[in-house]
C-alpha cells in the first residue's frame, strides 16, 4: 500500500510539475504587455522660429481651400501654434510648410522633412513633391482674377523690352 501511495504521490507531483512547466511556457510565448505611458503620442518637434524676412513672406500667402486642375484642391491654413508656418493638405497628404526666400520672386513654402514645395505665383500655385508635381493650376480667387487680367492684358515680353531700351 505504501508503494501504491508513493506511486500516486509521484504521479501527482509529476502532473503538477508538468502543469507548471506548461503555464511557464505559455507565459513565455505571449508578448510582454507593458503599461503605456500617459502620453503615447510622440513629442512634436518645435518649429524653428522664422526671421523677419520669412515672417513678412508668410503674410503674402493665399490661404483657404484652393481649387486646382483635375478636380483637386489644396487646403492651406496658418499654423496657430507656429507664427509664419502653414498646414497644407492635399487629399490624405499633410505637410507643415515654412516660407523660404526665393530669388525668382515666387512665394515658396517648404516642408523639408517630407520634400514638398508650394510655389505661389501671381496667377497660380503648384505643389511639388519629391520628383513629381502633386497639384498644378491651383488658384485662389485673387490669383484667378489676375490670371483673367493677364489674358486681356498680357505682360510685355522681356526680350521686346530689352530691345526697345537700346
Amino acid at each position: 500500500m505504501a508503494i501504491h501511495r508513493n506511486l500516486m504521490l509521484a504521479r501527482l507531483v509529476a502532473a503538477a510539475g508538468a502543469s507548471l512547466f506548461l503555464l511557464g511556457a505559455q507565459a513565455a510565448s505571449e508578448p510582454q504587455r507593458k503599461a503605456k505611458p500617459a502620453s503615447a503620442k510622440p513629442a512634436a518637434v518645435a518649429p524653428v522660429p522664422l526671421n523677419d524676412e520669412e515672417l513678412l513672406l508668410s503674410t503674402q500667402v493665399s490661404i483657404g481651400n484652393i481649387p486646382c486642375e483635375l478636380g483637386q484642391s489644396v487646403n492651406l491654413r496658418a499654423d496657430a501654434d507656429a507664427p509664419g508656418y502653414f498646414h497644407l493638405q492635399l487629399k490624405n497628404q499633410r505637410f507643415h510648410m515654412r516660407p523660404v526666400a526665393s530669388a525668382t520672386g515666387a512665394l515658396r513654402l517648404e516642408d523639408q522633412a517630407r520634400g514638398a514645395v508650394w510655389l505661389q505665383l501671381a496667377n497660380k500655385s503648384m505643389l511639388m513633391g519629391p520628383g513629381q508635381r502633386l497639384a498644378d493650376e491651383c488658384m485662389s480667387p485673387l490669383q484667378a482674377a489676375y490670371a483673367e487680367h493677364l489674358k486681356h492684358n498680357p505682360a510685355p515680353n522681356l526680350l521686346d523690352v530689352a530691345q526697345k531700351s537700346r
